[in-house]
């Protein structure tokens, strides 16, 4: 069989893409519903932010519009999972069901497949508020805006996605293997909370856990000092974006080891 490639992807996906989207849109308050939603629920972070420093004028170091930045860092580098990997979500189901046995019939990438098929529109909203996050505290902070700071930005944050996103990968596919995995997927899913803080303030223990054992560190916290400490960025930092992508190769393996080894009967 002829190996599809990148553009034939592209083009199926913005195909795709585009009836899931009108398919969202005809529900237009729902819609706006759930994005106020998220909305909201990132506001209240940054409320939380405020009320903290309003007793404390450091944290371990770190000032209020540091915090901010990795908030905001962190929310940005969460996005892609969520409004492209949300199928993941379901995925657990489709298996103990049977109906995870359409995606091996199609002579396309099955997790390509799967994964294409849900567009979770709502997280623009957490997009554009985290992006309004990260501007803010960097014009708070006067740091210079250059066009290599802008593109050390853009790298890092694919780089810190990219771990989120092998992190929920790797946990969905537990499900080609265990029935009730979906305590898993949610364990993997609350470690977010814990990247919008610095693991400075950690126990070591917890730092090491999260730098090499679950590496949550690497969703904001290391790639962020790039931009907020470039006089004194640690090796891990530069080496993130290697961590991202060896992580997604990593989780994506994982997950289609399980789909090939899938064989249709359900659970």
């Amino acid at each position: 069989m002829k190996r599809k490639g990148l553009l034939f992807y592209l083009r199926i996906y913005r195909k795709i893409l585009a009836q899931d989207i009108k398919s969202k849109m005809s529900y237009r308050a729902d819609f706006i519903i759930s994005t106020l939603g998220m909305i909201l629920t990132n506001v209240s972070g940054f409320v939380s932010f405020w009320v903290l420093f309003q007793n404390f004028s450091t944290i371990n170091g770190w000032n209020y519009y540091e915090m901010l930045f990795l908030y905001g860092f962190s929310l940005v580098s969460i996005t892609p999972v969520q409004c492209f990997f949300d199928n993941n979500w379901s995925l657990r189901m489709y298996v103990r069901d049977g109906d995870f046995i359409k995606y091996c019939f199609r002579p396309i990438n099955m997790f390509f497949y799967f994964q294409s098929e849900v567009f979770d529109i709502k997280g623009l909203g957490q997009l554009a508020f985290g992006i309004g996050t990260i501007v803010y505290a960097w014009h708070k902070m006067m740091m210079p805006v250059t066009f290599l700071a802008v593109v050390k930005l853009v790298v890092f944050l694919i780089s810190a996605s990219l771990v989120m996103i092998a992190l929920q990968n790797a946990a969905a596919a537990t499900c080609f293997w265990m029935q009730n995995s979906f305590f898993i997927l949610d364990f993997f899913f609350k470690l977010k909370d814990y990247a919008k803080y610095p693991i400075t303030i950690f126990d070591p223990i917890f730092r090491f856990i999260f730098t090499f054992v679950l590496p949550i560190a690497f969703i904001a916290y290391y790639p962020s000092l790039v931009i907020l400490r470039p006089d004194s960025v640690p090796v891990l930092s530069w080496i993130s974006p290697f961590i991202g992508i060896l992580f997604f190769c990593l989780s994506y393996k994982f997950w289609m080891l399980g789909a090939r080894k899938y064989d249709g009967t359900g659970s």
